[in-house]
């Protein structure tokens, strides 16, 4: 009866004040109705439908409650790996849920949706978290690191406006972020309402915990697996070990790290001590965008490449230069390009941006800045990519930077790529290249090529040298090109045209070289990394080609030791060195004298 009473009671106020009810405030001024009352509301409303409908209502009761424990378990052993991603990998029993549901037994009411609720929202980040790790270790090859990688973000989001539109990108982005918040809400909503359930059947749920804890042990010490896939779970427990270990190494790795980079074999060489063995040279370090071993080995794109290089070594061989050709391991995988290039211009494994920012504030030598040191070199970089502010030119000792602005391209973009790699060394060549160093110098220059970066749609097309001019020439090629959201899509396609995108690239900078290069110019170029895992694939090494051109046989000489192979394309048993070993082997090499710098 009291119940009845307190659900009719706003209508008996009502007939009890009959002047307010026939003379109701204006919007502005009536009263809000307060939030006991709208719970109220729903309450009387949501019963009288029970009341109505008890078939209706029992089946919705149940099916929310499966739903609800199936979104929580699912959370819980969800994989962190796109491999992995597959049906038997749900039909697991977490150690979690086990744990779980006996402390919220334990727990009084009050407490126990207090402690449900934020359970599911930390599961929800967890969740969050290890959708991260996924979609790193597609592209990046390696876990998100909840200290360092917030900042990618703001890359990807460019990225992805670039290649899909501003519309497409701010779609995406509310998309993700509507789902993220619903995730969060739903697995703290399911998990409450699993605790509600537990609750009501005290028994029942006591004596099925007790069972799945004795399922999990007996599984977890039999090993038993469906599928391959062990039926024990701990998968969330794990993960979040993982996260803290994380977080810790992090911590602990920049301390250790500023160590690392204040020791320099180099650091205290006199200038008049490095390189003397390239003075009068036309020195040229270049990197092409995720040119990996994959570009080489994979057999969707090998064929296409190797010929590529194969028909570009005799070509410069025809114009009198000669290469030798090895591999690198690069610090990074897939993305992240300015780590691949400072590991191998500083000589330290950089491979985080902790690490990157640590070397650019300090004075550890760059190869590039060795070259300025002599004060036998004007320095100058070209970088395509650049389109703000970059202090790191100061750390890679560079005189002048021309940066995406400063090439005068009024073509299209290609995707993320400001300009064809054929127009940026054409630029090169009219704005440096073919102008004369400071009198008494030579010139070393570093240019990052970007016509090969993801998704590799459009790609340019080569066009006749003397017919660049502003760029406007590539509006036709641009136009008639692949969408890039086609592309992005189709596994096959992304290959194939990755592999179509770096022959693209080695073409036009040999042809650079055959067209321009003179009896000093000396050319390394290499890639700065592996492209995405779903193109090179889920096991695929992180090494990099690397080449030496020139026509000066003393030049290649100087490395003979290395045993590298002849011509543009490394021999798959060709010398593995890590990336950060290359700037001391060139500087040995190039005849350098070390004077270490150990503070």
């Amino acid at each position: 009866m009291s119940q009845d009473m307190s659900t009719h009671q706003p209508a008996t106020t009502e007939e009890t004040e009959p002047e307010e009810a026939s003379a109701p405030l204006p919007a502005a001024r009536r009263p809000r109705r307060p939030p006991w009352a709208l719970r109220a509301l729903w309450s009387a409303w949501s019963q009288g439908w029970r009341q109505r409908h008890p078939r209706g209502a029992q089946v919705l009761s149940v099916t929310l409650t499966v739903l609800a424990a199936a979104l929580v378990v699912a959370a819980l052993v969800m994989p962190d790996s796109v491999a992995r991603l597959e049906p038997g990998a749900f039909l697991r029993l977490p150690a979690e849920a086990v744990v779980g549901a006996a402390v919220l037994l334990a727990l009084p009411r009050r407490p126990r949706v207090a402690v449900a609720a934020v359970s599911g929202v930390l599961l929800g980040a967890m969740t969050v978290l290890n959708a991260l790790d996924m979609g790193f270790n597609q592209y990046l090859g390696r876990k998100f690191n909840v200290i360092l990688d917030w900042s990618l973000f703001g890359d990807a989001e460019s990225y992805m406006e670039d290649s899909l539109g501003r519309t497409a990108t701010l779609a995406a982005v509310a998309g993700v972020i509507t789902l993220v918040l619903l995730l969060l809400v739903l697995l703290a909503l399911s998990v409450v309402r699993v605790s509600g359930v537990l609750a009501r059947h005290p028994g029942t749920a006591t004596r099925g915990t007790l069972v799945a804890g004795v399922v999990w042990i007996t599984c977890s010490s039999l090993g038993l697996q469906v599928a391959g896939v062990p039926l024990a779970s701990d998968r969330t427990a794990t993960a979040l070990r993982d996260q803290t270990r994380r977080v810790s190494d992090t911590l602990h790795d920049e301390a250790e790290f500023r160590k690392v980079a204040r020791v320099d074999a180099f650091g205290n060489t006199p200038g008049s001590q490095l390189v003397p063995d390239l003075r009068g040279k036309d020195m040229i370090f270049t990197f092409i965008e995720s040119y990996g071993r994959s570009a080489i080995e994979d057999p969707i794109m090998a064929p296409g490449v190797d010929r590529t290089l194969d028909v570009r070594t005799k070509a410069l061989a025809k114009a009198g230069f000669h290469a030798r050709s090895g591999w690198l391991t690069s610090a990074t995988y897939g993305g992240s390009s300015w780590l691949g290039h400072s590991t191998t211009m500083s000589g330290l494994w950089i491979s985080n941006q902790q690490r990157y920012r640590t070397v650019m504030a300090s004075d550890h030598m760059s190869l590039t800045d060795a070259f300025k040191k002599t004060g036998a070199f004007d320095t100058v970089g070209v970088m395509p990519g650049v389109q703000k502010g970059w202090p790191e030119q100061k750390w890679y000792g560079l005189d002048k930077v021309y940066n995406a602005f400063r090439l005068g391209y009024r073509g299209p973009k290609f995707s993320w790529s400001t300009m064809p790699d054929q127009y940026t060394l054409q630029q090169y060549q009219e704005r440096v290249h073919s102008k004369r160093p400071t009198a008494g110098r030579s010139r070393m220059s570093l240019l990052i090529l970007t016509s090969s970066h993801q998704p590799w749609a459009p790609i340019p097309k080569m066009v006749g040298w003397d017919r660049l001019g502003d760029g406007s020439v590539f509006k036709d090629i641009e136009a008639a090109g692949n969408k890039p959201a086609d592309i992005i899509a189709d596994t096959t396609r992304s290959r194939e045209e990755y592999g179509k995108s770096i022959q693209y690239s080695v073409t036009a900078l040999t042809e650079w070289l055959e067209r321009y290069g003179s009896e000093d110019t000396v050319l390394v170029f290499l890639g700065d990394h592996q492209p995405i895992a779903r193109v090179s694939g889920d096991h695929a090494s992180r090494d990099v080609p690397v080449s030496v051109v020139a026509k000066d046989p003393k030049v290649l000489d100087r490395i003979a030791d290395w045993g590298w192979t002849d011509g543009l394309r490394p021999a798959h048993d060709a010398p593995v060195w890590k990336m950060s070993a290359f700037r001391d082997r060139f500087l040995t090499a190039y005849g350098s004298t070390p004077h270490p710098k150990t503070n």
